[in-house]
């Protein structure tokens, strides 16, 4: 399955305008298909981004993250760029690409910043403060990126708006959170981290319901995703 936007007869789950069609459709009488491959993207994008959020709020005491350098790596990163590969080279689907590439590579990086042994948090000399604000700049240029990418994904539907919104504002959070903790404020730093996590955690779970969708789409139900493209003219005329 294509992510475009949608038409207003139907609610789609793709983020770009009608892509070329499929040449290799399975011949009449054939298997049909099962789900849609997007929901790897975005199956690892939520399990990652919930497990997360757990530790930015603290649940069961957790805080310190070096345990999920292997959902960092592994399942969003590598999970992401392949889909990524997919959605180019097969729907051409550049929007898509964009995204995926971008979250992939945002979470190979973040997972190398805290993986020990490349040594990021020890080239800092124990310098602390520089080290948070150097974090937090990190995060906060991100959060303009997601911006980008929300205005993009308004002409789609409500679940992809509110995962967006819901990062945007989890990013937001997490690098006030870095500059506080740069500043001193031991407390504003915890406590706006929390929020970033619940914000996060939020995000994650929007992200699930949309794996649902994607995996049980063409065989078992189709869920409501909420389509905008009817509010923009551009997408009407699509």
């Amino acid at each position: 399955m294509q992510w475009r936007a949608e038409k207003p007869t139907k609610v789609q789950s793709d983020l770009e305008h009608q892509a070329p069609k499929n040449n290799h459709a399975p011949a009449e009488g054939g298997p049909r298909p099962l789900g849609s491959g997007t929901s790897l993207a975005i199956g690892g994008f939520a399990t990652t981004l919930t497990t997360l959020s757990l530790s930015l709020m603290e649940w069961r005491g957790v805080t310190t993250t070096n345990v999920y350098i292997g959902n960092f790596f592994f399942v969003a990163a590598l999970g992401l760029l392949i889909t990524a590969q997919w959605e180019m080279a097969f729907a051409r689907n550049g929007l898509a690409y964009s995204i995926f590439s971008a979250f992939g590579l945002f979470y190979g990086g973040y997972g190398a910043i805290i993986t020990p042994s490349f040594g990021v948090q020890e080239a800092y000399g124990g310098d602390m403060r520089e080290y948070n604000n150097a974090l937090g700049f990190f995060v906060i240029l991100w959060t303009v990126f997601v911006l980008m990418f929300l205005i993009a994904v308004l002409p789609t539907n409500l679940v992809y708006i509110l995962i967006f919104v819901f990062v945007e504002l989890a990013f937001l959070f997490i690098a006030v959170s870095y500059f506080a903790a740069a500043d001193g404020y031991a407390e504003a730093s915890t406590a706006t981290k929390k929020v970033g996590g619940v914000m996060a955690f939020l995000a994650g779970l929007v992200g699930w319901y949309l794996t649902l969708h994607l995996l049980i789409n063409d065989t078992i139900i189709e869920l409501p995703l909420g389509d905008t493209s009817r509010y923009f003219a551009k997408s009407r005329k699509a």
